[in-house]
């Protein structure tokens, strides 16, 4: 299961420590967010203690308006589950009968200065990133036309060729040879290259290319939105390739069914043009116009017609 540390939240959103305890190997695997008005209040039904605990203004001032020994008494309660932190917002006071409890049961307890709202929204976008399911793929993921294109096939075969091709062209490079993919949301998939590999390109023949000095900030970009997968393979003349795309395929990466092409590589096809085209279809039918169905109703139009 993924998960991101709590030392490494408290560094990436630039969280105040105000107590930590000694072993602080805590592991945050949720991305929901819980204000614990409830709890303070007393309500311990459905409390979802295992994601991280965030007090804003309204939980403050009414735990502020408690005496001393209810304040006591609500706080540890709340702290003896294993709640990963206590991130109190606004930079508000922290009151002493919170930071004893959060020493009795080793909690930690955190401060930011951001308002709650913004807070929490920063802190669910963090979560989710750093939460979401993540596989890497061979293949090269480029930039076309605003569509992101995940590239395919056996090594060798000349994907990064035709990346290279599509760079020349105006196109960009997001990742050669490994492909990063995560899940951001139910249908949404973003690519991107391992920190290592970020912008170069290897070429038989030639080694690693930096394509960014090469040819400029403008030829790579750091993520992209897979929205098509082209698969090449070596022309077999046994197999019966789509010849109107009527028919669509669909791969599966990470539970979400992305459009698939199958092109098939033969000497003297200009693989950049072809994937260029393709990605002009693909933005049209995102659009709402396939131009393989208008030809399909022209036909059935015209043999009604010879009918009568």
């Amino acid at each position: 299961m993924e998960y991101v540390t709590i030392d490494d939240m408290i560094e990436d959103l630039n969280l105040e420590v105000i107590y930590e305890p000694d072993e602080s190997d805590v592991r945050i695997d949720v991305s929901e967010i819980n204000r614990p008005g409830l709890q303070l209040a007393g309500f311990y039904q459905y409390f979802a203690y295992e994601r991280v605990q965030v007090i804003g203004m309204v939980e403050w001032e009414y735990f502020n308006i408690l005496n001393h020994d209810i304040r006591t008494k609500r706080v540890e309660r709340l702290f003896s589950h294993h709640i990963p932190c206590m991130i109190i917002a606004r930079n508000m006071e922290v009151h002493e009968e919170c930071l004893e409890a959060a020493k009795k049961f080793k909690r930690h307890l955190l401060r930011t200065e951001v308002s709650t709202t913004k807070f929490m929204s920063q802190l669910t976008n963090y979560l989710d990133d750093k939460l979401a399911p993540v596989i890497t793929r061979h293949g090269v993921l480029v930039d076309v036309y605003g569509i992101g294109i995940l590239i395919i096939g056996e090594s060798g075969i000349g994907k990064s060729e035709t990346a290279l091709e599509l760079i020349k062209r105006g196109h960009r490079l997001v990742a050669d040879d490994a492909v990063e993919i995560k899940k951001t949301d139910n249908n949404s998939l973003q690519g991107t290259a391992p920190e290592l590999t970020k912008h170069f390109m290897e070429l038989r023949g030639i080694g690693i290319l930096d394509i960014q000095h090469l040819y400029g900030v403008g030829a790579v970009r750091d993520k992209k939105t897979i929205e098509l997968v082209i698969e090449m393979e070596n022309w077999n003349p046994e197999k019966q390739y789509d010849r109107l795309g009527i028919d669509e395929e669909f791969v599966e990466i990470l539970g979400v069914d992305v459009y698939k092409l199958t092109i098939p590589i033969k000497p003297g096809r200009n693989l950049a043009i072809i994937i260029e085209a393709a990605a002009r279809n693909h933005r049209q039918k995102r659009m709402g116009y396939n131009a393989a169905e208008i030809l399909n109703e022209r036909f059935v139009e015209i043999a009604q017609k010879s009918r009568r």
